[in-house]
């Protein structure tokens, strides 16, 4: 299997290179989008045309953790989180409570369910190499949540467990080249109000790295 790696920033590619794929390296290509929605897009879509022969596409990087959602599963520091749905979180209207989303009369796509199969390899690689993860609902924002009220809302709106600015356009991306998606990604921030001396930005990157280059290497001998 030949897969191409995404992450938003070098810092997060790197910590994937300092863990080291094992064999297959020539089967693993990588590509730093850049951050948000809008440069993830163009980067991906002008890889993939010129690009042929990838067979999946293996996202990773940082995330943060909503603090309250409607579920009992919640993501503490330094979780790894596996993405089932990716739901563009803010595209709609801010309203006092929640966003409104646009009516279904309108052409907007804001949801993507991540693929099983892909999904369910990982999940048996990381088990196998005794690295835990939680798995559920990841949001893709344009704009990172900097209150607590903000990721509060967002959680429970959505069944959050943690929010990032990339992985739905890659999953939008790979569904119109008719490629599987997986998105691993750890926590380095609850979602609060803003305090950078609580992040542990470096250790999650790590984190993210270890996991996404556990799985690509086990998914190239596939």
């Amino acid at each position: 299997m030949v897969i191409l790696m995404t992450a938003a920033t070098d810092m997060e590619m790197q910590a994937f290179l300092n863990a080291g794929a094992g064999g297959g390296q020539r089967h693993i290509y990588r590509l730093i989008t850049g951050i948000g929605p809008v440069e993830t897009t163009l980067a991906l879509s002008d890889f993939l045309h010129k690009k042929s022969g990838i067979d999946c596409v293996l996202n990773f990087g940082v995330a943060g953790a909503y603090p309250e959602n409607n579920t009992s599963l919640q993501a503490g520091m330094l979780d790894l989180c596996l993405a089932e749905l990716e739901i563009f979180a803010d595209l709609g209207i801010q309203q006092k409570k929640k966003v409104e989303l646009f009516r279904d009369d309108l052409p907007v796509r804001n949801r993507f369910v991540l693929d099983a199969g892909l999904r369910s390899a990982a999940e048996k690689i990381l088990k196998a190499a005794n690295i835990p993860y939680k798995q559920g609902t990841f949001l893709t924002v344009n704009c990172a949540s900097g209150t607590y009220q903000r990721g509060k809302q967002l959680g429970r709106q959505f069944n959050g467990l943690c929010e990032n600015m990339e992985g739905g356009a890659v999953a939008r991306v790979c569904e119109q080249f008719f490629l599987p998606c997986l998105e691993i990604r750890c926590i380095s921030n609850m979602v609060e109000d803003r305090n950078r001396k609580n992040w542990r930005l470096r250790d999650a990157c790590a984190e993210a790295g270890k996991a996404a280059a556990t799985i690509a290497a086990a998914l190239t001998l596939m």
